[in-house]
C-alpha cells in the first residue's frame, strides 16, 4: 500500500521488541509499542471522522502521546499541524480560521479558551497533557490496535508549519511526504545514523529541528531516543553517558559549557554534537573543542526545506559556516537575477527534492518566493567560500542600509563578538534623521566582565569602514531569543527604534 512516510518510518516497527524511547523516568518503550499507540491514536482520527487531507493541530506539551498522534496523521494521509505551546489563544484563532482543521488537541487547561474559537471553525477539541493523559488518550485506550493505512504518494501534503510571522502574516509551508522522506534518508547517511545510535533528545517537537530531523532520523534509522521534556541541565548531563548523538540549539551547548560537570569523560559515548536553528559563535565552536574533543557539526535548514546544508560528517567542519550543500541539493547566491561572483555576498536560493510545494492559502506568496527553475528565494543573505562552504551573513530583511550603503550585520557582530568581555552581540539597525537606517550594536557581556567600549570602538576603527560600524552600542543582560533559541531581532528594532529620534530631541 502506498505511503511513503508511514512505510518508511513506522511499518518496520510493528512488532519490533527493539527499545525505541527512553523517557525522563527511565520507562523504555518498545518500537513495537510505540505502534501500537500509533494505531491507537489513528483509530481515534477514523472514529472522528477525519479523512485524509484533513488537518490536525496539535498544542500540547512533549510527550510520547503527541508523538503517537504525529504518527496516527501519517497513517491515515491527515495533515499534520504542530503548533508552538506558547502561541496564545488569539494566535492559535488565527491558525485555526487559516488551516481550518477538523481536530484541535490541546492541553486541558487550554480548552476553556480555545473551545469557543474552534467552534467558529467547526473544529473538534481533545486534550492531551504534559505527560500524555487527557481526552484524547481517554478514546486511544479503547481503539484497537490495528488500523487500516490510508493510500499517499510523494507529492501528497505531510504536514503544515507556519513561520514565526515576525515580519508580518505567519505562512503555513506545505511538506510532502517526499519532501520529509528525502530529507531523512540524506541526513541518515550524511551523519551516518543507523540502530546502534541513541539520540539525546531535549529540542520541542513543534518545530522541524526537534520533530522532523531529529525524529524522523531516528524512525528511519531504527536508532533509540532518550526523550526528554527538555533542555535540564542536570538531566541532559544524567543522560549523555548513555547517548551516541544530539541534536541542539547554540544555548544548550553555551550552558554546557558552563557547567564545570561537563567535560571529556561525560561525553565519552558521544560521537556527534549537531548545532542549528540559529548560529553558532566562533567562540562556542572553539571551547566546546578544547573541552571535550569533539567538533560541533552546524547544518543549515529553514521551515520551507527542513535541512539545505551540512558541515562534513570527515573532513574540516569549519567555524561560521553551514558547511556543503546536501546531495541532492543546489544552492546558488544570487543579486537580483544573475549568480554573484564566488565569495560575493548576495541572496541564497535552494533547489531540490526538499523544497517544500509553497504557502497554504497564498498563490501570491509562493510564486514571490519561487523562482520559474525551481529555486526557492530563502531570504537568507550569504556567501560561499573558495573552498565551496556557505556562509550565511543575514536575514534579508536584516540588512541595515546606512547613508546607502550596505551593512551585513553578521560582519559587524563577528568583529565584536571578539573582545574578550563581550559574550554575544546582535548587530540592527534602526531609524535615523540624516543616514536613514544607523547601525546598533547590542552586546552582552560575559559575567563579571566590565564592558570597555572605549576599546571596543576603537578596535572596529581599525577592522571596518565608518558606515560599518554602530553609531550607538547598548549593553543588555539578555538577547531576546524565540524557543528555538534564534535572536528576536525585530524585538530589538522596536525597542530602539526611538533611539536616535529621542537623542535628536533631547529626550533621551
Amino acid at each position: 500500500m502506498p505511503n511513503p512516510l508511514y512505510n518508511a518510518l513506522l511499518a518496520p516497527a510493528a512488532d519490533n521488541p527493539a527499545p525505541f524511547l527512553r523517557d525522563a523516568t527511565g520507562d523504555v518503550t518498545s518500537y513495537g509499542a510505540f505502534h501500537d499507540r500509533v494505531a491507537q491514536a489513528a483509530n481515534v482520527l477514523v472514529a472522528l471522522g477525519l479523512k485524509p487531507g484533513d488537518r490536525l493541530a496539535l498544542q500540547v506539551g512533549k510527550s510520547q502521546m503527541a508523538l503517537a498522534i504525529y504518527g496516527a496523521c501519517l497513517v491515515r494521509g491527515v495533515i499534520f499541524l504542530p503548533l508552538n505551546t506558547a502561541y496564545t489563544p488569539a494566535e492559535i484563532g488565527y491558525f485555526l480560521n487559516d488551516a481550518t482543521p477538523a481536530l484541535l488537541v490541546c492541553d486541558p487547561g487550554a480548552a476553556p479558551a480555545l473551545t469557543p474559537l474552534a467552534d467558529r471553525t467547526g473544529t473538534q477539541v481533545l486534550t492531551a497533557d504534559a505527560t500524555g493523559a487527557g481526552s484524547f488518550a481517554d478514546l486511544a485506550d479503547a481503539q484497537f490496535t490495528t488500523c487500516p493505512v490510508a493510500d499517499r504518494i510523494t507529492d501528497d501534503i505531510a504536514t503544515l508549519l507556519y513561520t514565526s510571522g515576525t515580519t508580518g502574516r505567519s505562512k503555513g509551508a506545505m511538506l510532502s511526504h517526499g519532501n520529509l522522506l528525502s530529507n531523512a534518508q540524506t541526513l541518515c547517511a550524511e551523519w551516518r545514523i543507523d540502530a546502534i545510535d541513541t539520540l539525546l533528545h531535549a529540542l520541542p517537537i513543534f518545530h522541524a529541528h526537534g520533530l522532523f530531523v531529529a525524529l524522523n532520523t531516528t524512525l528511519l534509522a531504527g536508532a533509540q531516543m532518550i526523550f526528554l521534556p527538555g533542555f535540564d541541565i542536570d538531566a541532559v548531563l544524567c543522560a549523555l553517558p548513555h547517548a551516541t548523538t544530539m541534536m541542539g540549539v547554540p544555548t544548550f551547548y553555551t550552558r554546557l559549557l558552563d557547567d564545570p560537570r561537563f567535560d571529556t569523560a561525560a561525553c565519552a559515548n558521544m560521537r556527534l554534537f549537531v548545532s542549528g536553528s540559529a548560529p553558532l559563535l566562533a567562540d562556542t565552536h572553539a571551547a566546546f573543542e578544547a573541552r571535550t574533543g569533539h567538533r560541533i557539526l552546524e547544518r543549515y535548514g529553514m521551515t520551507e526545506t527542513s535541512m539545505n546544508t551540512s558541515n562534513p560528517y570527515v573532513g574540516e567542519r569549519r567555524a561560521g559556516s553551514v558547511g556543503f550543500p546536501l546531495p541532492g541539493i543546489e544552492l546558488r547566491v544570487t543579486d537580483a537575477e544573475a549568480e554573484v561572483p564566488q565569495g560575493g555576498i548576495g541572496m541564497i536560493e535552494v533547489r531540490g527534492p526538499n523544497v517544500f510545494k509553497g504557502y497554504w492559502n497564498m498563490p501570491e506568496k509562493t510564486a514571490e518566493d519561487m523562482r520559474n527553475d525551481g529555486f526557492l528565494i530563502t531570504g537568507d543573505l550569504g556567501r560561499i567560500d573558495d573552498d565551496g562552504y556557505v556562509h550565511i551573513v543575514g536575514r534579508n530583511k536584516d540588512l541595515v542600509i546606512s547613508g546607502g550603503y550596505n551593512v551585513y550585520p553578521k560582519e559587524v557582530e563577528l568583529a565584536i563578538d571578539t573582545a574578550p568581555w563581550v559574550r554575544e552581540s546582535a548587530v540592527i539597525g534602526v531609524p535615523h534623521p540624516d543616514f536613514g537606517e544607523a547601525v546598533v550594536a547590542v552586546i552582552v557581556p560575559v559575567d563579571g566582565a566590565a564592558p570597555d567600549l572605549d576599546g571596543l570602538r576603537a578596535d572596529l576603527k581599525t577592522r571596518m569602514a565608518n558606515y560599518k560600524r554602530p553609531k550607538e552600542m547598548v549593553i543588555v543582560d539578555a538577547l531576546p531569543r524565540n524557543t528555538m533559541g534564534k535572536v528576536q531581532k525585530n524585538v530589538l528594532r522596536d525597542s530602539y527604534a526611538g533611539l536616535f529620534t529621542a537623542q535628536a530631541t533631547g529626550t533621551g
